[in-house]
């Protein structure tokens, strides 16, 4: 299921989002689900909607304290690249990024991209691959996963001299499974 955020949103856009969300493994879109539920919370209880056993009920607990400085990292985005707004907000953003790629689900830059630009907005773009190269590089990976992660970012998405300002405008939720004598 999905919902188009903001006015303007043409079909195009969407169907394009919806196909990149459709082409990462099953595993990370459920944590890119799981993730916009415990940052908005769209869901009553999220250990109920989410965990399938301790170990997951201990991450979702401790993703919704990291995703409590969502909100504050939202509003510190620097409106360009000057040094002087950068300390708040860069060490919030690669800490909550260094948490998400932990988990082992976020298993390139694109779906990490994906799922950022939903939590934080647009505004964060041009921040995104640098935060996600200073998190990937941190030594609470495994040497193999930091390799991984690195070398899933393009030359182009690390380069790039300009971004979208457009929002995103596909942003998946849980499904509950109809069972087929109710459908």
């Amino acid at each position: 299921m999905s919902k188009a955020k903001g006015t303007g949103a043409t079909g195009a856009m969407l169907i394009s989002e919806m196909k990149e969300f459709a082409g990462f493994a099953k595993a990370t879109q459920r944590y890119i689900r799981r993730s916009l539920d415990i940052a908005f919370n769209r869901s009553a209880d999220p250990l109920d909607t989410w965990a399938r056993d301790e170990i997951e009920a201990a991450s979702i607990n401790a993703q919704a304290r990291i995703y409590r400085h969502i909100d504050p990292v939202r509003s510190d985005i620097p409106d360009d690249s000057g040094l002087d707004m950068l300390e708040p907000f860069f060490g919030e953003l690669v800490t909550m990024s260094a948490f998400d790629l932990g988990q082992d689900r976020l298993l390139a830059f694109a779906p990490y991209r994906f799922l950022y630009e939903r939590l934080l907005g647009a505004a964060v773009r041009p921040w995104l691959p640098s935060a996600f190269c200073g998190a990937a590089s941190l030594p609470h990976l495994h040497p193999d996963r930091r390799r991984t992660l690195l070398q899933s970012i393009s030359e182009s998405a690390a380069t790039a001299p300009g971004w979208s300002t457009r929002e995103p405008v596909f942003w998946p939720e849980w499904v509950s499974k109809v069972e087929p004598a109710a459908a």
